[in-house]
């Protein structure tokens, strides 16, 4: 009663500072349900429930002569005063039976029956105890939401990063623009700025990324997945601007580690792990997908992701495609799919990585000897010129697999 005095309190003196839907509607009901008369009538009823009276039950006689349907009864007398309830009764008689106090058997039977006639009161007291106890949890719970929000808010302000209220559109829509994105968790992580994306794919319901290893690719997917539940969820993002339809779920495909246990092989447990999200999606979704089906050559890879990205893509869900499977990305491109929009990472022509992505048709490479000379020849110097068929092997080619 302390805490819910305290709380009414509060939301007395700082419902005027919200505005929000949520939160006016919680003060609301708590000035209005927390009122003085609630106050005085459970006040009221916990004295009663101290039983400094002693307690007056109500049995009727049942088999045997024992005593059934013990009833714990408010006693007329209690608001009456005591020179009252000394010098004046209603007139029917009444019988005592004083046990002795060395009696150990009466005062037991006494007690027990004390305790079949309080039985439903208390538990009735205990369950409203334990709903005024989840009322406090789910609030604890609730709030520690918004702490947690301002309390992400406050370190990205310090580390200078952009933030700004998305604006949700409906479900039914198409729609996924924004400048300024970058991943939260990267920005958190690192003491550099991270670098910031634009994005738009209004109408679109196929989103396909390839370009350079290393390019920011798999770091752009977090960064729309991240500002999607984010969204959803009724916070900021991180980004200058940001639109988006909501969705009816969101879904990750994200390539994995081989199976420690050898119980099976990477292509079989990318498509246990797509069978099993199939199985959950429905239309209005968006799947997000990074390098998947890449544990084979890229031409069975290209046409196990073509037939399921088509099948979703039928079934209304949207989706966003990291690749290196150049058949795959070519394919789609070739069909000239209204519905479909392909970015690349940018590459400068010395190699280095830009970590932007631009609206740009999928190449053959995927720059995987920009690595190899890094890893292998750091002190090379200056990038020897070769013809540009044999600079920059297709993807698969020995030393792409390096």
């Amino acid at each position: 009663m302390v805490m819910l005095r305290k709380l009414r309190a509060i939301a007395t003196e700082q419902a005027q500072r919200f505005n929000s839907e949520g939160f006016s509607t919680l003060f609301g009901m708590l000035i209005r349900e927390l009122s003085d008369d609630y106050f005085a009538t459970v006040a009221h009823h916990l004295q009663e429930l101290s039983f400094r009276n002693g307690v007056l039950i109500s049995a009727r006689l049942g088999p045997g002569n024992k005593a059934t349907n013990h009833v714990l009864r408010r006693q007329s007398g209690q608001d009456q005063s005591l020179f009252t309830r000394l010098f004046f009764n209603d007139g029917r008689p009444s019988f005592t039976v004083r046990v002795h106090p060395r009696d150990e058997a009466g005062l037991r039977a006494l007690s027990e029956l004390r305790d079949r006639g309080i039985n439903l009161v208390a538990n009735a007291l205990a369950q409203s105890s334990d709903h005024i106890l989840d009322f406090f949890t789910a609030l604890r719970t609730e709030l520690a939401f918004y702490i947690g929000c301002l309390n992400l808010q406050e370190e990205l302000e310090k580390r200078a990063a952009t933030l700004s209220f998305p604006v949700p559109a409906s479900l039914d829509v198409r729609q996924h623009a924004c400048t300024g994105l970058y991943d939260v968790c990267l920005a958190l992580t690192i003491p550099e700025a991270v670098v910031s994306n634009d994005l738009s794919a209004d109408n679109k319901e196929l989103v396909v990324i390839t370009g350079a290893n290393q390019g920011g690719k798999s770091t752009f997917l977090r960064s729309i997945g991240v500002a999607q539940l984010m969204m959803q969820s009724g916070m900021f993002v991180g980004a200058q601007a940001f639109c988006a339809n909501i969705c009816e779920g969101m879904f990750t495909h994200f390539k994995r580690e081989e199976d420690a246990t050898m119980e099976s092989g990477k292509l079989d447990e990318e498509l246990s792990r797509m069978s099993g999200i199939v199985d959950e999606l429905r239309p209005n979704c968006i799947l997000l997908c990074n390098e998947s089906f890449a544990a084979t050559n890229e031409r069975e890879g290209s046409e196990i992701a073509r037939q399921i990205v088509c099948a979703l893509l039928e079934a209304r869900v949207k989706i966003v495609f990291v690749t290196h499977l150049f058949e795959l990305a070519h394919g789609f491109h070739e069909r000239h799919m209204e519905n479909a929009l392909f970015l690349r990472a940018e590459r400068q022509a010395g190699g280095e990585r830009t970590f932007k992505l631009i609206e740009a048709e999928p190449l053959t490479t995927s720059h995987g000897v920009d690595l190899y000379k890094r890893i292998f020849t750091p002190n090379a110097g200056a990038e020897r010129r070769e013809p540009e068929e044999h600079r920059e092997p297709r993807v698969g080619a020995s030393v792409g697999d390096m």
